[in-house]
C-alpha cells in the first residue's frame, strides 16, 4: 500500500489551521492610531524662536534671518522691524551709529537688554542699552517698590500690557527678576508686573524702540503661554520681520575640532614626531678642549675620525682586516693557499675565537654604511682578532 497521500493529508491540515488562526486573529484585531513623540526636529533646536516664526508668518508677516548687521542696508527702515535677540557683547560704537540711524529713518527696533546699571561707573557693559538711555537693575534691588499688586490681582508675576479701548490687559510672562528704568521720562508706553517694569517703547525720529528684559517667553514652548505670541505680533504688525538670535560663530579650531578630531590628533602627533626627530641626538656634545693641551690620544681619535670622514669604514675595517693576514701569514707559513674554510680554522686555533665569530668579522662587507653601534662592535672584533695573534 502507498503512503504518498500522507504527506499531502498533513500539508493540507496544517493550511487549514494557519487558515482559521489567521481567520480569528482578524475577527478579533481591533486597529488604533498612536502618537509617537520623537521630541523637538532639529530646525527647532536649531531655532528656538520657530514657533515665533511660524506664528507670525500665519498672521500674514514675512520673517528672515539675519547673522549680522550687514544686512541693515538692505532694509527699507519704514517697512521692517529688527529683532535683536542675541548676544551683542562684541558690538562697536559704529554699528550702534548705524543701528540708530536705522531706526531714525523710520525702522522698529526691539532689542533685549542685555547689562545691568553701574551706578559708580555711571554706564552698563550694554552699549546700545546706554545710548537709549534705560537703565536695568535687579527687581530686588528697587529702593521703593511698588506695592504688591491689587487685592484682587490675580497675576501679580505676569506683565500686564493695557491698551485702548479695552477693558482687560494682556498678561505676558516677562522674566520678574529684572526691572527697566526711565530715568530722562523719554518712554512713551511701558508694561508692569506687580513689582517691576519688564517693557519699554520710546520714539526715536520717525521710528521706534522697544526695550524687553528678555526675549525667553517668545521661545517654545513659552511662546504659547498667556498672550507672549499675540504680544510679539502687536510689536511687528505691518512690517516685515528681521530676527537675530545667532550672531556668535564657532571659531576655525571649534568647528575643526567638532567635525575633524581624528585628523586634528593625527596632525598634532605628527608635529611631535617632527619635533622628536629634529631634537633627537646620538650623543652628548663634547666641548672643544683647549689647544694648549691637546694629548697622544686626542691626537689619534682626530685623525681617527679624519680617516673616517674621508675614506669611509670600509677602508678603515679593510686595513685591520689586512694587518690580521699579514699576522697570521708570519706565524702560519702556507695559509694564502688553504681553502677559506681551513684559513678561518686555523685563525681559530690561533685565536682561540669561534669559527662563527671569525668569519662574520673575515667575510667582505657589503657596500652599504654600517650604523654606529655595529661599526664600533665590528672594529672591536677584528682588534680582539690582531691583537690575539
Amino acid at each position: 500500500m502507498s503512503r504518498r497521500p500522507w504527506p499531502l493529508m498533513f500539508g493540507v491540515l496544517i493550511a487549514v489551521l494557519l487558515s482559521a488562526l489567521g481567520l480569528y486573529l482578524y475577527l478579533k484585531a481591533t486597529p488604533y492610531a498612536a502618537e509617537i513623540d520623537h521630541g523637538p526636529s532639529p530646525e527647532a533646536k536649531a531655532n528656538p524662536y520657530l514657533a515665533a516664526e511660524h506664528f507670525l508668518q500665519k498672521r500674514g508677516l514675512s520673517v528672515s534671518h539675519a547673522n549680522s548687521l550687514d544686512v541693515l542696508p538692505n532694509l527699507e527702515p519704514r517697512q521692517n522691524s529688527l529683532l535683536l535677540f542675541g548676544d551683542r557683547s562684541n558690538m562697536t560704537p559704529r554699528q550702534i551709529d548705524q543701528l540708530m540711524n536705522w531706526t531714525r529713518a523710520g525702522g522698529r527696533l526691539l532689542f533685549v537688554a542685555q547689562s545691568l546699571w553701574n551706578e559708580k561707573t555711571g554706564q552698563s557693559n550694554d552699549l546700545l542699552l546706554d545710548r537709549v538711555q534705560v537703565h536695568q537693575s535687579l527687581s530686588k534691588d528697587l529702593k521703593d517698590p511698588p506695592p504688591e499688586g491689587e487685592p484682587d490681582d490675580p497675576y501679580p508675576n505676569l506683565t500686564k500690557l493695557y491698551l485702548e479701548n479695552e477693558d482687560a490687559p494682556a498678561y505676558a510672562s516677562f522674566d520678574t527678576a529684572f526691572h527697566l528704568e526711565d530715568p530722562k521720562n523719554l518712554a512713551q508706553a511701558w508694561a508692569n508686573s506687580a513689582k517691576a517694569t519688564h517693557m519699554m517703547q520710546l520714539s526715536h525720529g520717525l521710528g521706534s524702540i522697544i526695550v524687553v528684559t528678555d526675549a525667553d517667553l517668545w521661545t517654545a514652548p513659552a511662546i504659547s503661554e498667556y498672550d507672549n505670541a499675540w504680544l510679539l505680533w502687536y510689536l511687528t504688525a505691518d512690517t516685515q520681520v528681521t530676527l537675530m538670535y545667532d550672531t556668535e560663530h564657532d571659531s576655525l579650531w571649534a568647528l575643526l575640532l567638532r567635525y575633524f578630531p581624528q585628523a586634528l590628533v593625527s596632525l598634532i602627533a605628527l608635529v611631535g614626531l617632527a619635533l622628536w626627530h629634529v631634537g633627537v641626538r646620538h650623543g652628548p656634545l663634547l666641548e672643544p678642549a683647549p689647544k694648549a693641551r691637546r694629548q697622544l690620544l686626542e691626537h689619534l681619535r682626530a685623525s681617527a675620525d679624519f680617516m673616517l670622514r674621508r675614506n669611509g669604514q670600509h677602508s678603515l675595517l679593510h686595513a685591520l682586516q689586512q694587518d690580521i693576514l699579514r699576522r697570521v701569514r708570519h706565524r702560519h707559513p702556507g695559509y694564502d693557499q688553504l681553502a677559506v674554510a681551513e684559513q678561518w680554522l686555523v685563525l681559530a686555533r690561533l685565536t682561540h675565537q669561534p669559527t662563527r665569530a671569525i668569519s662574520q668579522a673575515m667575510s667582505p662587507r657589503p657596500k652599504q654604511r654600517l650604523s654606529s653601534a655595529e661599526f664600533s662592535r665590528l672594529v672591536a672584533h677584528l682588534q680582539t682578532l690582531r691583537n690575539a695573534l
